[in-house]
């Protein structure tokens, strides 16, 4: 009951997320996200600039929001001085395939 409870507190801000993308990254970003399951902010950062003007420091401010704020990252780092890993739960795949589906069509 109370996972069942999560899941549809993430649903309804994965939405809300997804309704609020105008210019169609936070989409890209979650659709990077299915495919690649493990990412740095770097990775996600040389990905998103081959289709949008973003700096690295906007990127690592989405990451930072989703993972926060959406709960569906986990993160990892293996030492100090290493870059941050973040992983997608996988428990949480579904839900972002059905808001995507739900979303507007954003421009290209």
């Amino acid at each position: 009951m109370v996972i069942e409870s999560l899941r549809s507190r993430i649903k309804k801000r994965l939405e809300r997320y997804i309704e609020l993308d105008v210019n169609g990254i936070r989409s890209c970003v979650l659709k990077i996200l299915l495919n690649v399951k493990k990412f740095t902010v770097d990775k996600l950062h040389r990905t998103l600039s081959t289709k949008f003007k973003l700096s690295r420091t906007a990127v690592a401010s989405m990451v930072g929001y989703i993972h926060s704020k959406l709960g569906i990252l986990r993160a990892h780092k293996d030492s100090y001085k290493a870059p941050i890993v973040y992983f997608l739960k996988e428990d949480y795949a579904d839900l972002i395939r059905g808001a995507l589906k739900k979303a507007p069509p954003t421009p290209s």
